[in-house]
């Protein structure tokens, strides 16, 4: 059987984000309670871990890109300090209006992300904070968690079309998702 992937959002769903701000510098970073925890609980079932994140500040000229890959380092080292190794971060440097097919709720992240580490995205996990996550998980097959951390207890996941539709499961954070996912793949490493 080929290795399943969980793709985590950033912001909001691994680190701490308030709602309507962004991560600008690596000294923001800071991971939610727990967050390591049940990115390690997955990991040691066998699962790959990718973040895929939206960050628009990048085409808003408030950071470049150079910047966000710093950010993303110090994710990186946070996590890395907890044993915790993540497969890639893939990031959409775009803005909302910019028409392209990697922002979320456009599935392009994940379709890349499955294409460079070989696994079928309706065998993976979409968790994160926010109805575009999940619709972009949706759109692609995925089993899709919404957490309730970040902007999760506020969202309403909207719709685009009649076959998208809201979350597969609802959890209170990573660990509480990493447990529904333990529970949906037990027995398949056996």
């Amino acid at each position: 059987m080929t290795r399943r992937f969980v793709l985590v959002d950033r912001d909001g769903t691994i680190n701490v984000q308030e709602t309507g701000a962004y991560v600008l510098s690596p000294s923001d970073m800071e991971l939610l309670p727990g967050a390591a925890e049940g990115l390690r609980l997955l990991q040691d079932a066998g699962l790959g871990l990718i973040v895929v994140s939206n960050q628009a500040p990048v085409a808003r000229g408030w950071i470049d890109e150079t910047e966000l890959d710093r950010i993303n380092a110090r994710l990186l080292d946070l996590l890395d300090a907890e044993g915790v190794k993540i497969d890639g971060i893939y990031c959409c440097p775009h803005d909302t209006t910019d028409g392209c097919d990697c922002r979320k709720p456009a599935p392009g992240l994940l379709i890349r992300a499955a294409a460079d580490h070989g696994f079928g995205l309706d065998q993976a996990f979409v968790v994160g904070d926010k109805g575009s996550d999940i619709e972009a998980g949706r759109r692609v097959g995925a089993t899709t968690i919404l957490v309730l951390t970040g902007e999760g207890r506020d969202t309403v996941v909207e719709t685009s079309g009649t076959e998208i539709s809201g979350p597969d499961q609802i959890a209170a954070d990573l660990p509480a998702a990493a447990a529904i996912i333990a529970t949906l793949t037990r027995g398949e490493a056996e």
